[in-house]
């Protein structure tokens, strides 16, 4: 692909509303391809190097030094970074750019740089010191790298309409580069970032786009055929689609939220996929009475959480920059709030599936020890014994039996998932 100092110039756009923090990243994205026509190449480019910058920013912040510009970041993020050679981007730059190219020449001239810790790890000074309360600097390092690295396309096969060899036989005769993934029956990873939108197994519900640790959260609640079920934050409906097809689409599976326009993206995947046994349910809280009918008639409960998302930052990077201490400890208590709402449901020896996908432990095993120590009528479960039992062998667990994921140890976001079972 031949670089321009166009495709220069609306990363740098991109980059500048970005660092705003006024909106999601990926929404920064999308409304700036609605307003500028570029081709798929282009694209490729000013959304890989926005998010090149996000990832690294601190680094390219210290190289760059004080007050940097948007196009100072992402000139930096070419050469430091990406790779490309100075005479490379000063070509794109062209004979306009001749200032910016001077730039460039005096920044590869620079001696090297000391980094801290966070700098190294390109996270903010807070995050840095959460991570180290609990964690060697080297493993600090380690998470952290594979948090800035882009993440897989992981799919979920919907074993109502087809098994996974055949799905996979099928996308590798399309042309896609594809393998089964490490632990979940139904999982494919597909390298690159092909459309899969208007392919015919998405547009009929047999695929569905879904991280593999997300997918391994359906097998730890593990819900049987003819059971009454609630996906409690279901969100746009990922996991309860996951679930449903568990159940062979029999019982009762209830997705609760309190977004609308959330709840309005699941029902026309529900219509894909087959299932007809999803209940979207729109709610207030965990208080609404809605879901306070239901208390002590449920078999199974899935809590995933609010949280920080900082699990995510292959995805999300902009997250580590939008989340605050006082963000993540407001989300605590809501956490704290929607596990003991959530829990009210269960019936005696039913099962809750309490998950984040956060690397915090106040997020995680912090809001679940709480409950427990004022819930003694529930139980902590091995998480690995559970996904033993169904065949998955899978090195997770903390010291207290709950699922621990990483990207750099199981190619997966970084998800947290504890399970407890309501005594009889």
């Amino acid at each position: 692909m031949r670089l321009t100092d166009t495709m220069i110039g609306h990363a740098a756009q991109v980059v500048r509303e970005m660092l705003k923090f006024a909106q999601p990243a990926d929404a920064v994205l999308s409304n700036f391809f609605r307003a500028n026509r570029v081709d798929s190449r282009s694209r490729a480019f000013i959304a890989e190097t926005a998010y090149t910058v996000l990832r690294r920013r601190r680094l390219l912040e210290k190289v760059v030094g004080e007050r940097p510009t948007p196009l100072h970041l992402v000139l930096a993020a070419l050469v430091k970074v990406t790779g490309l050679s100075q005479r490379q981007v000063g070509e794109a730059l062209g004979n306009d750019g001749g200032r910016e190219a001077s730039w460039l020449g005096e920044l590869k001239a620079q001696p090297d740089v000391e980094f801290t810790l966070a700098e190294q790890a390109d996270l903010p000074d807070w995050l840095a010191e959460r991570l180290l309360a609990h964690m060697t600097p080297a493993a600090m390092l380690e998470l952290a790298r594979a948090l800035n690295r882009p993440a897989p396309l992981d799919l979920r096969v919907n074993e109502l309409k087809a098994r996974r060899d055949e799905v996979l036989a099928r996308l590798v005769a399309d042309g896609f580069v594809a393998q089964p993934c490490r632990f979940v029956p139904q999982g494919i990873r597909v390298e690159g970032r092909p459309a899969l939108s208007k392919h015919p197994l998405y547009l009929d519900g047999t695929i569905e786009v879904q991280d593999e640790g997300s997918q391994l959260l359906a097998h730890l609640l593990a819900p049987k055929r003819g059971e009454m079920v609630v996906d409690f934050c279901a969100g746009a409906g990922g996991k309860t689609l996951a679930l449903g097809a568990m159940m062979r689409s029999t019982g009762r599976l209830y997705a609760f939220d309190v977004a609308e326009k959330r709840l309005a993206r699941l029902k026309p995947r529900v219509a894909r996929s087959g299932l007809s046994n999803v209940h979207p349910v729109l709610i207030a809280g965990e208080n609404d009475t809605k879901v306070k009918r239901l208390a002590g008639k449920i078999d199974r409960v899935l809590v995933d959480a609010p949280c920080s998302g900082l699990g995510t930052l292959r995805r999300n990077p902009d997250l580590k920059w939008r989340q605050t201490p006082e963000s993540v400890a407001e989300l605590t208590r809501k956490q704290a709030d929607i596990l003991a709402g959530a829990a009210r449901l269960l019936k005696p020896g039913g099962r809750l599936v309490y998950a984040t996908c956060s690397i915090l432990p106040e997020e995680n095993e912090g809001v679940v020890d709480a409950f427990l120590a004022g819930h003694p009528e529930f139980v902590r479960l091995s998480a690995a014994e559970i996904l033993t039992k169904q065949g998955i062998a899978l090195d997770c667990s903390t010291e207290n039996g709950d699922m621990q994921l990483s990207p750099h140890r199981h190619g997966t976001d970084g998800f947290y998932a504890a399970v407890l079972e309501r005594r009889e």
